[in-house]
């Protein structure tokens, strides 16, 4: 039997709280994740890059910056994760990376996404050959560039005889649909975690809710969350994807300015209850999950409680678990999906998913930076 090759995933998510890494080990369709690791950014390099998700003044100029400083941080990321295995960097076949997505605008003619992370600087201080820039051939073959995480689930848990929802809670909530007949279906449903976040930090000047305490404290109040749901985006069908630029700050203060005083806490407790909702409708909306026995949620709402308590309320019939009962523990699926992709390209195999993008036909993804 041959040994397993390996590929190093990189990813920050929209959240802005770090760089995930996980190395996979990739032995012909048996996957593993052999050693993980998280860094977080620098609290400098987080207020630069959340200034960058929003238009402002001189954008170029601090575009060009961060995305070198976040290449640095990016190979800084790798060769840490590389050390604490013993491997050597030439074990590893190449690095995925996903970069910083600072914006994502998939819909009209000019649609685009943008993630940075220079790979240049992250194949020269790593001394891997890197592949990035997964998303925008998507967008090229009239796809959304997200999500990308599809093939990645159907590879990792799609099991015969089992319909499986996969859910990435992150910033924003992506799902994928595994029948075991073979379709694979998928979409972001909205707001995660992004929207909850954004309120903790602005209320109690807190990064998120841990385990959605302090959303026990309050009660969901009916009318702000149908005003919530009224959005558009959650009628739109798929093929479809969104961001924090959608469901920013901004979104949220707009609905709530038509409510008078609610308290913060019932606030929040009503914002987790749109991102279980949202969830559930696009699980139970889906013919193709009519027999659905298992919902498995990735991401770091896995870790908030509550919500996973309202997923498995809202959705009785099925058996709600974090990844790690399928074999992947929930934080490092994302990076584990970019290792991936990395193998896939190299392979020449394509990565996206059209059913789930909306591109034209299947397509190999990303471009190569050689060692």
């Amino acid at each position: 039997m041959s040994a397993p090759a390996y590929f190093l995933g990189l990813i920050s998510g929209t959240s802005l709280d770090g760089i995930d890494a996980a190395i996979l080990a990739v032995e012909g369709d048996d996957l593993s994740v052999l050693a993980s690791h998280g860094e977080p950014y620098p609290t400098q390099l987080r207020d630069q890059l959340r200034t960058l998700c929003q238009p402002g003044n001189n954008e170029i100029e601090q575009l060009g910056i961060a995305d070198r400083e976040v290449g640095r941080h990016f190979a800084a990321a790798a060769l840490g994760l590389i050390e604490r295995t013993g491997l050597a960097p030439e074990a590893i076949t190449a690095i995925g990376s996903h970069g910083q997505t600072l914006r994502h605008r998939p819909e009209g003619n000019n649609a685009f996404t943008l993630q940075i992370g220079d790979p240049n600087t992250i194949a020269e201080l790593t001394g891997i050959t890197t592949v990035a820039d997964f998303r925008r051939r998507d967008i090229a073959a009239g796809g959304q560039g997200a999500p990308l995480a599809s093939g990645f689930h159907r590879a990792a848990f799609a099991k015969a005889h089992v319909n499986t929802a996969v859910v990435n809670v992150g910033g924003i909530a992506n799902i994928t649909l595994l029948s075991e007949h073979g379709a694979t279906l998928g979409f972001d449903t909205g707001p995660g975690n992004t929207l909850m976040d954004a309120w903790i930090g602005k209320q109690r000047q807190q990064a998120y809710d841990k385990n959605g305490d302090w959303a026990r404290q309050g009660s969901i109040v009916p009318a702000l969350l149908s005003a919530f749901l009224e959005d558009p985006y959650f009628a739109q069908a798929a093929p479809k994807s969104t961001g924090p630029e959608y469901f920013s700050p901004h979104w949220l203060e707009q609905i709530l300015s038509s409510f008078g005083d609610v308290e913060a806490c019932d606030v929040q407790r009503t914002l987790l209850e749109l991102t279980a909702q949202s969830i559930a409708n696009a699980i139970t909306d889906a013919a193709v999950m009519s027999d659905a026995t298992q919902l498995a949620v990735c991401g770091g709402g896995a870790h908030n409680g509550l919500l996973m308590e309202r997923l498995a309320s809202r959705l009785p019939a099925l058996s709600v678990q974090d990844t790690g009962a399928l074999g992947i523990h929930p934080d490092w699926v994302e990076a584990a999906c970019f290792a991936w992709l990395a193998a896939q390209t190299l392979a020449g195999k394509a990565g996206n998913e059209p059913r789930v993008t909306g591109a034209c036909d299947y397509r190999v993804l990303g471009a190569i930076y050689p060692a």
